[in-house]
């Protein structure tokens, strides 16, 4: 509450906020990589919703991830497009070390996993059909006698994904586990998270994914758009599960700022949230009919730089999967509707509980410690005021901001999870022991075993 009251001291709860800001800094420089999910960076600068608040900005393009989370850290980029494990690692020190934020959820979904054809080939044989057609959610059961075979020849089985605290490699790890195929453990000593693995996974770079597939160093990968797609149209993969289907509406990107960054500039900080917000509301109003606009300016090379038909096949309500088996995923992409922007506590949770899990956190810690991470990495408190400050500007509907939450979601039933555990983010020890693989209370990894 301390911050929404400094907030609240600098612009009035009572006054309507019909002029700009007076921001401390107008000139940033924010950090994106070439995914579909930047989106709404780009459409804040496109469509002037980041001139409308008096902030002059340059997006600029990062060659990884780890570049993008430093340049933060350093304050060469003001704030970034980040994987929502990013703050949360540097905050608790799994990597490099400070207090990073975010006041702002980018999207929903919008991964996927793909394998590469062959390996789609012999999966085949495990997947239920109908009419012709494969029945989706193709389930990791499918994939667990084709990474046994690779073992018993002595043939490790490798695949990507693009960061050790990405939504990609907890989610990938999650699908993998949920067929009982173990992803690997992590432990103080040992960071490349291969300890006990059946599939080994490693670092890919988002837009290396396809090349990399198609040299043959992995046999499938998680990324987000539209590296997926790419994979379909150069007929080298085949998609077989989105992180909807693994996780009903899950939440994905964040944008990231350090905490001096916030205290420092508490207006322009406020300023830029009601940008992005602006922003994601155009990506998802009227049933997403913008859409194909926000397409063509992600396909500028400034930007994704994908074909836009490439990036068009996730990103107006369909997925293609097997080349020709192109089906309708409304939801793939969602950056508005179900709060999609609010920063729930319960999302950082989820993360925390999945870095415990697979060794990143070495120690058990109580569900206490989980709710006051959370609670300093994630910023409701500034998004409200920005939300505010729209709906008082004419910019935003009341309807469209969760007023009354606690800051966690609703416990997120069995049925829209992949292995059918429900996740209540206010219990995060109960929910990682009732997860079959992977490690429980008490529990820790030395050498290369669970003690």
């Amino acid at each position: 509450m301390g911050a929404l009251m400094a907030f609240s001291a600098i612009v009035p709860v009572s006054h309507a906020y019909a002029e700009m800001l007076d921001v401390e800094k107008d000139e940033l420089k924010f950090g994106f990589i070439k995914l579909t999910d930047m989106a709404p960076l780009a459409i804040a600068y496109e469509m002037g919703f980041f001139e409308d608040e008096g902030l002059f900005v340059t997006l600029e393009p990062q060659a990884n991830w780890k570049v993008l989370l430093d340049r933060v850290i350093t304050g060469e980029l003001d704030g970034a497009h980040m994987l929502a494990g990013q703050p949360l690692a540097a905050t608790i020190g799994f990597g490099t070390k400070a207090h990073i934020v975010t006041p702002f959820s980018m999207d929903l979904n919008g991964n996927g996993i793909t394998v590469s054809n062959e390996i789609w080939e012999m999966m085949k044989k495990n997947v239920p059909m109908e009419d012709g057609k494969p029945v989706h959610p193709i389930k990791a059961d499918a994939l667990k006698p084709v990474v046994d075979q690779f073992k018993s020849e002595g043939k490790p089985f490798n695949m990507g994904m693009v960061f050790p605290v990405s939504t990609h490699n907890y989610e990938l790890r999650y699908w993998l586990a949920s067929g009982g195929i173990h992803p690997g453990f992590y432990s103080k000593d040992d960071v490349s998270g291969q300890i006990q693995a059946d599939a080994l996974l490693s670092v890919t770079p988002p837009p290396q994914m396809p090349a990399t597939l198609e040299a043959g160093t992995i046999y499938g990968y998680c990324v987000g758009e539209p590296w997926n797609q790419q994979a379909v149209f150069k007929g080298i993969g085949v998609p077989v599960i989105t992180d909807y289907e693994i996780w009903k509406n899950n939440p994905e990107k964040v944008f990231g700022l350090t905490k001096e960054f916030t205290e420092e500039y508490p207006n322009t900080t406020l300023a830029l949230t009601k940008a992005l917000i602006r922003a994601a509301k155009w990506l998802d109003e009227n049933d997403n009919a913008n859409r194909p606009e926000a397409v063509e300016i992600l396909s500028r090379s400034e930007y994704v730089g994908a074909d836009e038909e490439v990036i068009a096949n996730s990103m107006t309500g369909t997925f293609e999967y097997e080349k020709g088996d192109k089906r309708d995923v409304p939801d793939f992409n969602v950056f508005y509707r179900y709060y999609a922007t609010y920063p729930y506590y319960s999302d950082a949770v989820w993360y925390l509980t999945q870095m415990r899990r697979w060794g990143q956190i070495t120690e058990q810690k109580d569900d206490a410690w989980y709710d006051e991470v959370a609670k300093s990495v994630y910023r409701p408190d500034i998004y409200l005021k920005a939300a505010e400050m729209l709906v008082e500007e004419g910019n935003a509907d009341k309807a469209d901001f969760p007023w009354d939450t606690d800051g966690y979601r609703e416990p997120t039933p069995a049925a829209d999870i992949i292995d059918g555990v429900p996740y209540d983010g206010k219990k995060p020890n109960a929910y990682i022991d009732s997860l079959t693989i992977g490690l429980k209370t008490g529990q820790v990894v030395e050498g290369n075993s669970v003690k």
